[in-house]
């Protein structure tokens, strides 16, 4: 039977591991416990942990508002389309510039590296937005973030240090095209690194609001973050809600449960994405972050 000497700093490093797990987790299982509560008892401080009187009212209201339903529909589109465009985009930059022979890279890298400290500004990046015509469409949100030069940095590390020379001057003596040895042999040997890659783009996009806010200006364009904004921010429930039909301590209550089912409606996809990326998501972000 194997021992092991448990040291003092083993000690301390599993209870600070123990502290931070659980700062970290008690807020998400109070909201997915206060979503699913009496609001009662989640406004008098009696529900601290676990649902009391399980009540369903929250996600009644929130999958029975149309707008909420349209945001989440624009937002999946959104992340699916944009995730999409932003992984090819940022693979098609990335794999050139990260080969020797490509003529000129070290001056194109620097030219994409530049615009990293200084950019248009939001004014001329609105003006060109709307004269290509893409106010009030998804566009707007996809088109001006198609790339990010700090995962093509990611990305370009990745393959100059994890996909070997070898193997594509043996292609290249073969006589595959560039395109081919891409798509056959280089996307093949970088799942680790194209999970991290949806994982980013994919959150971001889930998340993005302020382009939203700039952008659109038709309500059945919104995102869902931006029916939450006005939910949870501006504090307009009272037609989601129909408060003429309450007594106004039960309206504000109603509200309070509808705000915590928001929340867990609003993230779920993300929490049932990651778990699927996370065996990539380490190797991925290490050998494309540290190596280079």
């Amino acid at each position: 039977m194997l021992s092991r000497n448990i040291h003092p700093f083993d000690i301390v490093n599993g209870a600070l591991l123990v502290f931070i797990s659980a700062v970290v987790i008690y807020p998400l299982v109070f909201v997915l416990s206060a979503s699913i509560s009496d609001p009662a008892a989640v406004l008098s401080g009696n529900m601290w942990l676990w649902p009391v009187n399980v009540s369903f009212t929250g996600y009644e209201k929130v999958f029975g508002n149309r707008d909420l339903l349209t945001g989440y529909a624009n937002t999946i589109l959104y992340t699916v389309v944009g995730t999409a465009i932003n992984v090819v985009m940022t693979m098609m930059a990335a794999y050139p510039l990260s080969q020797r022979s490509f003529y000129g890279r070290n001056l194109i890298m620097a030219l994409i590296v530049f615009t990293m400290f200084f950019s248009g500004g939001l004014i001329p990046t609105y003006m060109v937005v709307r004269d290509l015509g893409m106010t009030n469409t998804m566009w707007a949100l996809i088109i001006p973030s198609a790339v990010s030069v700090y995962n093509i940095l990611i990305m370009r590390t990745y393959f100059q240090t994890s996909i070997p020379g070898e193997i594509l001057e043996a292609a290249a003596i073969d006589g595959s095209s560039d395109i081919r040895t891409l798509l056959r042999i280089v996307l093949p040997l970088s799942l680790p690194i194209l999970a991290v890659m949806v994982l980013f783009y994919a959150v971001g996009h889930w998340n993005a609001y302020f382009n939203a806010l700039i952008y659109l200006t038709d309500r059945e364009q919104y995102p869902l973050q931006l029916f939450m904004r006005e939910i949870l921010i501006q504090g307009q429930m009272e037609e989601m809600i129909n408060a003429s039909d309450h007594a106004h301590a039960q309206t504000i209550m109603d509200e309070e449960t509808v705000k915590f089912a928001i929340i867990v409606v609003a993230n779920l996809p993300i929490f049932l994405l990651y778990p699927f990326l996370q065996k990539y998501f380490t190797k991925g972000v290490m050998i494309g972050a540290l190596k280079g």
